[in-house]
């Protein structure tokens, strides 16, 4: 049944973009009117702006007819750049690879635009060469995580994540940054973009929430054809050489998992998930958007199992990837869509029974291009499929939907006519990364995305004849402005003046505002007139590690120690009786209301990216500018209202769900869905709390947890792997370098002497590391990011076992050390190269796992009261070895009973 779209009406789209939401109005109103989306009584029947063309389908059938199987299956592999060279791409005629975050053409994160489209005229030229026999050609696409501008690529500009963008109400601002951004991967020779993410994200917890535009459907739905319109330009753009494949992504439920974790289950409704979380698809695929990427998240409806003809009931963990009723039966043959479909990063390997390297089902499930990643892996999928197919596992029909739908994509954009990258319109031009007009771009969109949360008696607008005082961890920070996903995977180990030349932090743009005379660094050299403009914010994170846990709430000043140091700044100079504004970057909302309660005004400012000139222009009114933007997330009045959504205004009688909190009642927000002042506002929009006296909540235990631990733990603590959230560094030292430590990369190789750390798959996505340990001693340890000590007796109370999981990949040496620190030289040593496991075959799929009481670290003198470095393991000889999963765990979450002793250590 076609189900038609109602259009936009003139009238809604002008009042958005003149900001006729005025922030004068006594109540206020939802950043985009409910009218701009229908209800959906059943999944819609696309109607793309890319209509199917017979000459392209004759083309497409006669070169499939001529395809060996071995070429077909060829085309369903996309490795990992550093994971594949031109040679194997040629030889295995590979249809693409991609490039995840952090890694860069030979391994330089400073490649300039020349740099990329060298690399990927090798890989095109590759496969012209594995085609130059066969009497037909298919060409070769590289496809990149330009989700917030080409943010992996060094000088491209980097706009505020969605999140921000949300908070604009401009869905034309949004369709320019999606040609901007085409122009700079355009530059660098590459194809296709995985962006838009069109999530609803309903749980804070949740590490990715700043990748959505907005909690709640409306935005998302305006949004998403804006951006693949920008991206793509239509079928004629996409045709031309300065717009990119798009990809709107993840089908279908991630932002709406149980307690907001990644990769977790999805309860939803059949209804409520084709209205709150697909609406963006809607949108995105009308648009003509080629590409759809898989979830990694489960949805757990009687539908997603009874649909999936073939599945063991007893072991199908509902997982998207292998939904063949959400893939196949209602994302092609229901809605129409005749695109291709993605894998995200070795998503097959989460099905149950599935590895990365080996998963039939979810090529049965309707996937037609799967990111299988490592070079063991590809390799080993590639002949599994061609194997499964002979067998009769996967059927040739299968097969043949896949890759057609490969080549009808690779045709819409042009790719048998289009030259090779370097001889392309744009390429290798660094002007057009980070050019002024796009810089001009972002910074306006910084502007339009800021929210102002409060401003008694009007300190703002900030005059320029007054001095200033500027603190806080944000106030210089290039990484906690730009966030995950910026030149690294996870955001971290950036500088400005090395990493983002031309960026401006906030404190470098109030310099160029005022005059570096009069901004002052330090409370005790400013006068006494001076404003404090205190920058705070969350540390970069990107998937996985961004989750908040169990034991932790929304409170932002107790999510990690430097927080802490934050709000204590805000309260200083409060006490010395500054008047103080506070700028807030998060990809989230947190629970803030100390803070609030110290700040004459405060800012939500996102995750702006690198334009902070975006910032003082809207605090110093420049040309009359005003705040304009408004929630697209609710606000959260305590420290677990972790799920306070906007109820879904196209569904009528909408129930929350049993995982949401009635924002009515007690989990009433502080600031709701569309709030946002200006500088002409009267009153706090219907907010009736008093901003410098908010209650604060006295709860002392997470979200997660029923009560307090009392003193005895009773969540493991996560250090390193899927599950942690970046409380702990890893870093490295040794003979070689001094003993100096070093940050380890999460996305790249880091190398210190002898010792080379190298992020592998592990359980999920680069959450472990290979370990090559040389001749000189090193060692590698965890430790907090500011390096002072924690508490955690709590785990020493609760009987806890330090666990790690490991594959000895070389003969154990003589003395492998492991020793945890309580600010050294307090310390206790354990030699554990007697209880090693015994060795491993690289590439094997199966881990040990090594249990140590933390009682034992106790005996040798450990006092856990004050722990700094949680794990370190050190050797003095060449030893390789995979670590990952690293965590305490209570004896009432696992008695460990297969623990090793103390007396045998």
């Amino acid at each position: 049944m076609h189900q038609k779209r109602t259009i936009v009406s003139c009238l809604v789209a002008m009042a958005i973009l003149t900001g006729c939401n005025s922030s004068s109005d006594p109540v206020p109103k939802p950043p985009v009117e409910s009218s701009t989306l229908p209800y959906f009584s059943e999944w819609p029947q696309i109607d793309s702006q890319i209509d199917k063309d017979q000459a392209i389908e004759t083309h497409i059938a006669l070169i499939l007819g001529q395809m060996t199987l071995e070429e077909k299956v060829g085309q369903m592999v996309q490795p990992n750049l550093p994971e594949v060279t031109p040679a194997e791409a040629k030889q295995y005629k590979l249809g693409s690879i991609l490039n995840g975050g952090g890694a860069w053409p030979n391994n330089n994160k400073y490649a300039s635009a020349a740099d990329w489209v060298y690399a990927a005229d090798q890989y095109w030229e590759a496969l012209e060469e594995a085609y130059a026999d066969r009497g037909f050609k298919v060409p070769f696409m590289w496809a990149t995580d330009a989700v917030h501008g080409h943010n992996n690529v060094y000088r491209a500009t980097v706009f505020p994540h969605n999140i921000g963008l949300g908070a604009a109400n401009n869905p034309e601002l949004i369709k320019q940054i999606g040609q901007a951004t085409a122009k700079e991967v355009s530059a660098t020779g590459l194809d296709w973009t995985f962006a838009p993410t069109v999530a609803s994200p309903r749980d804070y917890r949740w590490g990715r929430v700043y990748e959505g535009y907005s909690e709640d459907p409306e935005i998302i739905h305006l949004y998403a054809g804006k951006m693949v319109e920008g991206l793509q330009g239509g079928a004629e753009g996409l045709k031309g050489q300065t717009n990119v494949i798009s990809n709107v992504k993840h089908w279908v439920g991630d932002g709406g998992t149980l307690d907001g974790k990644d990769r977790g289950e999805n309860y939803y409704s059949e209804e409520y998930l084709r209205n709150i979380h697909a609406t963006g698809y809607f949108s995105g695929l009308d648009a003509g958007a080629q590409v759809v990427m898989s979830s990694f998240n489960s949805w757990h409806n009687p539908a997603n199992y009874d649909q999936n003809a073939g599945s063991d009931s007893a072991t199908y963990n509902h997982k998207l990837h292998g939904s063949k009723y959400l893939l196949n039966d209602i994302l092609k043959e229901k809605m129409g869509f005749d695109g291709l479909i993605v894998t995200d990063w070795n998503g097959q390997g989460e099905l149950s029974g599935c590895s990365a390297a080996n998963c039939p089902e979810a090529v049965n499930a309707g996937n037609d291009i799967f990111m299988v990643t490592a070079r063991s892996d590809w390799k080993a999928f590639y002949n599994n499929v061609i194997s499964q197919v002979n067998d009769g596992t996967i059927s040739m029909q299968r097969i043949d939907d896949a890759v057609t739908r490969i080549l009808r994509v690779k045709m819409r954009a042009n790719l048998w006519e289009k030259p090779k990258p370097s001889l392309r319109q744009l390429a290798g031009n660094d002007d057009i990364l980070g050019s002024d007009s796009h810089r001009a771009l972002a910074r306006q969109a910084v502007s339009e995305s800021l929210v102002l949360l409060k401003n008694k008696d009007a300190v703002l607008p900030l005059s320029k004849s007054k001095p200033y005082i500027i603190l806080g961890s944000a106030a210089n920070s290039i990484q906690k402005q730009t966030g995950g996903w910026s030149l690294t995977w996870q955001g971290d180990g950036n500088t400005i003046a090395k990493d983002f030349p031309g960026a401006s932090t906030l404190k470098m743009a109030l310099e160029d505002e005022v005059g570096a005379a009069n901004v002052y660094t330090s409370e005790s050299s400013a006068p006494p007139e001076a404003i404090a403009i205190v920058v705070i914010g969350e540390d970069p994170y990107a998937e996985m590690f961004g989750d908040i846990k169990a034991s932790q709430t929304l409170e932002f000043s107790s999510l990690k120690a430097s927080y802490a140091a934050d709000l204590a700044i805000v309260k200083a100079m409060k006490e010395v009786g500054r008047q103080v504004v506070t700028v807030f970057y998060s990809g989230r909302p947190l629970y803030v209301n100390e803070e609030l309660n110290h700040s004459d005004a405060f800012v939500a400012a996102w995750l702006p990216g690198t334009e902070a000139g975006g910032i003082t222009d809207v605090l110093f009114a420049h040309s009359g500018a005003d705040f304009k933007g408004r929630l697209s997330y609710s606000w959260p009045m305590k420290k677990c209202s972790t799920t306070i959504n906007r109820h879904a205004p196209n569904i009528e009688n909408y129930v929350t769900p049993s995982m949401e909190q009635d924002i009515e009642g007690e989990h009433k927000p502080l600031f709701p869905y569309g709030y946002g002042l200006a500088y002409a506002s009267s009153d706090q929009q219907g907010v009736t709390e008093d901003l410098d006296d908010l209650p604060l909540d006295t709860r002392e235990f997470g979200c997660g947890v029923d009560e307090p631990d009392n003193g005895v733990a009773n969540v493991n603590l996560e250090i390193f792997g899927p599950s942690e959230n970046g409380e702990y560094q890893p870093r490295i030292a040794g003979e070689a370098n001094g003993w100096a430590a070093v940050d380890v990369d999460r996305g790249a190789v880091t190398t210190i002497g002898s010792l080379s750390v190298t992020p592998i798959n592990y359980l999920h996505q680069q959450d472990a590391v290979k370990l090559e340990f040389g001749s000189s001693i090193a060692e590698i340890f965890f430790e907090t990011l500011d390096g002072a000590g924690s508490d955690r007796n709590a785990y020493v109370n609760a009987d806890s076992s330090l666990q790690f999981d490991i594959q000895l990949l070389s003969e154990a040496p003589a003395s492998m050390r492991l020793r945890a620190d309580c600010e050294y030289p307090c310390t206790a040593e354990l030699d554990i190269s007697g209880a090693l496991p015994a060795v491993r075959t690289e590439g094997d799929a199966e881990w040990d796992t090594v249990k140590i009481p933390l009682s034992c670290l106790v005996a040798e003198g450990m006092e856990f009261s004050f722990v700094d470095k949680v794990f370190l393991l050190q050797s003095a000889a060449p030893v390789t070895v995979n670590l990952g999963n690293i965590r305490y765990v209570p004896r009432s979450l696992d008695a460990a009973e297969d623990a090793l002793t103390c007396e045998g250590l």
